[in-house]
């Protein structure tokens, strides 16, 4: 059956992201166990009746509020409903007298086949001559251009740098704010990287830190790292960073089996001090189903015990000499010193950090570090994508 309109209206459909461009639907043919759709432009796909009934956007199908869904087709519908197009959309009357109201262009972005309509920036591992991007504190609190692209570079890059921001305390915990609560560890919400005395940390000394990520000893390990510069005058104490996709990448193709023995061979981290005792055991490298690298753990001070036979051992401790040389290579690592009014993000599920040496007895260096959960990046990017 057919029906056109020559201004197709737009219905709810429990959706905050835009749907409304799409063309108006031209057929509706309802078989058994499908609906076969055919829009204006010409495009054609079937959909599932289980599908559009789970799907149903009424009041009785979707909470009006909270847009979640109240229902679950437990049966298959037992008839194909009927179908007529009202002014480019879709209403289906089923067999149990409900009725469905679609948006077409709700359908058209959710024909089978589509990916998911998802804006996030994909992440690029640095290439050879990689500098990060930098946003002024202005931009950053003062538009939606400013944080979209402060957010859109560490999602992308894992790292980005923020200039020109104030010499307050806590100003770290109100630009993570902006993004959403920040994450809490054993050193709490937020935190004070100084040399001070009786420290549980090595980066609570005046000592060079090799690269390494954050908290591998923890079974979900924080996702960005923010370090806001207060002061920075001590001799030494540049920031080192390397990103460890890229160097898993080489790694993988130039030692296959060495890339194998990181991401298959769990290892033990652990953090012990008079309060707390955190252990978790995973791969250096975490793949997911496909292949594709999900994260790094890689932090020498905290490798507990390797329980390992001698020569798997071996074997293993080969395989991450070879990542180390990797992550340390000169050309593969950026190195700066922060400035005060001066903020670092960075991915650390991905991104390798480390400072040199600093001379305490020469001035002062204070950064004040929190952790946010990279959802929230990701959720704060795709509201100012549709608010854009």
């Amino acid at each position: 059956m057919t029906d056109t309109a020559e201004q197709r209206p737009v219905l709810p459909m429990g959706e905050l992201s835009d749907y409304a461009g799409g063309p108006a639907l031209k057929r509706a043919e309802p078989d058994s166990d499908r609906l076969t759709l055919t829009w204006e432009s010409g495009e054609q796909a079937a959909f599932s009746l289980t599908w559009l009934r789970d799907h149903c956007p009424c009041a009785e199908c979707r909470h009006a509020k909270t847009r979640e869904r109240l229902t679950i087709p437990l049966e298959p519908p037992v008839h194909a409903p009927r179908a007529r197009l009202i002014e480019g959309n879709l209403e289906l009357g089923w067999a149990d007298d409900h009725q469905s109201r679609f948006d077409a262009g709700w359908l058209y972005q959710r024909r089978p086949g589509q990916a998911p309509g998802d804006t996030l920036p994909a992440r690029r591992p640095w290439a050879d001559g990689f500098q990060p991007a930098s946003v002024d504190h202005a931009d950053f609190v003062g538009s939606a251009d400013g944080e979209r692209a402060w957010l859109g570079a560490l999602l992308r890059d894992g790292l980005v740098l923020l200039k020109n921001g104030p010499l307050a305390d806590e100003e770290v915990s109100r630009l993570a704010e902006r993004i959403g609560p920040l994450r809490p560890t054993n050193f709490g919400a937020r935190f004070d990287v100084r040399s001070k005395p009786n420290p549980n940390n090595a980066a609570y000394t005046a000592i060079g830190l090799a690269p390494h990520t954050d908290l591998p000893n923890w079974r979900q390990p924080p996702d960005i790292q923010l370090l806001y510069c207060l002061e920075n005058d001590a001799d030494g104490g540049e920031s080192t960073f390397s990103d460890g996709f890229a160097a898993a990448r080489t790694l993988r193709e130039r030692s296959p089996e060495a890339f194998r023995m990181l991401s298959e061979t769990p290892i033990d981290f652990r953090f012990q001090d008079e309060d707390h005792d955190i252990v978790w055991r995973a791969p250096i490298l975490t793949l997911d189903a496909g292949g594709n690298l999900l994260e790094v753990r890689f932090n020498n001070w905290i490798r507990d015990t390797l329980h390992l036979p001698p020569e798997q051992a071996d074997a293993w401790y080969q395989a991450y000499r070879e990542f180390w040389h990797l992550v340390h290579e000169p050309d593969q690592q950026l190195e700066f010193s922060l400035a005060p009014g001066q903020m670092v993000a960075f991915d650390n599920r991905r991104m390798l950090h480390g400072r040199k040496a600093f001379n305490p007895e020469s001035g002062r260096r204070h950064l004040q570090g929190t952790y946010l959960d990279l959802d929230l990046l990701e959720s704060r990017w795709r509201v100012l994508a549709r608010q854009a």
